[in-house]
């Protein structure tokens, strides 16, 4: 299906029955990363599986900016009547999550962001190095916006209302000490940490994800 308003056209899944639960996945992917949690999720909430501007399905664009995807997301939620979603974000998606819940913090029930970022300088230095290599030897706006945004300071995160779960693996690409900082500036945040995971090991095609958003959901 596809939700069009104004300039904004994202493809989106609906699954399942129950209170609302968004899935947003992250940078250069689609969707489709979810097809294996959704299919637990979906037996407790209804499930909206999102490609957001410029992935999947989604809406073409000549340049990308997490400000437009995070307006994309308040349209979407609030043009569709979705009363108090939880948000799962995935390392770009909960950088969008962040943001909506700080510009619109009556929009979402409860936000759960994984392996994510306030800043470039989050990322593990090795981690940004070779992005900036990739991104001069092979230009892509997705990676682009990567390495030029986001700008979220302390205030933006003290103005989160709802209750916020940052989760990073124990060898996530993202400094854990960063993603401790943006959990300790939400009102209601805190931090878990997944012993023995990567980035997004226990997201990308993985159930594990699922299970643990039917404990933070």
């Amino acid at each position: 299906m596809f939700f069009e308003s104004g300039n904004t056209r994202l493809y989106y899944e609906r699954l399942g029955d129950g209170p609302a639960l968004l899935l947003l996945h992250g940078n250069g992917e689609n969707c489709r990363i979810f097809d294996e949690a959704a299919q637990l999720l979906k037996e407790r909430y209804t499930v909206y599986l999102i490609d957001t501007r410029g992935h999947g399905q989604s809406m073409p664009v000549e340049s990308l900016h997490y400000q437009d995807m995070a307006e994309d997301l308040h349209l979407f939620i609030t043009e569709l009547g979705i009363e108090k979603p939880a948000i799962y974000g995935f390392s770009d998606g909960g950088i969008i999550a962040l943001l909506l819940a700080s510009q619109h913090p009556q929009v979402p029930g409860r936000i759960i962001a994984s392996g994510v970022n306030a800043n470039p300088k989050g990322i593990k230095p090795f981690w940004l190095t070779l992005f900036r290599l990739m991104h001069l030897f092979r230009p892509e706006e997705t990676m682009a916006m990567m390495l030029r945004e986001p700008d979220i300071t302390p205030a933006d995160l003290a103005r989160i209302t709802v209750p916020v779960t940052v989760l990073g693996g124990q060898k996530d690409m993202i400094r854990r000490g960063h993603m401790q900082q943006i959990a300790q500036a939400i009102p209601q945040g805190r931090y878990v940490e997944l012993p023995g995971e990567t980035h997004g090991s226990y997201v990308v095609h993985s159930q594990k994800i699922a299970r643990i958003l039917l404990q933070e959901a």
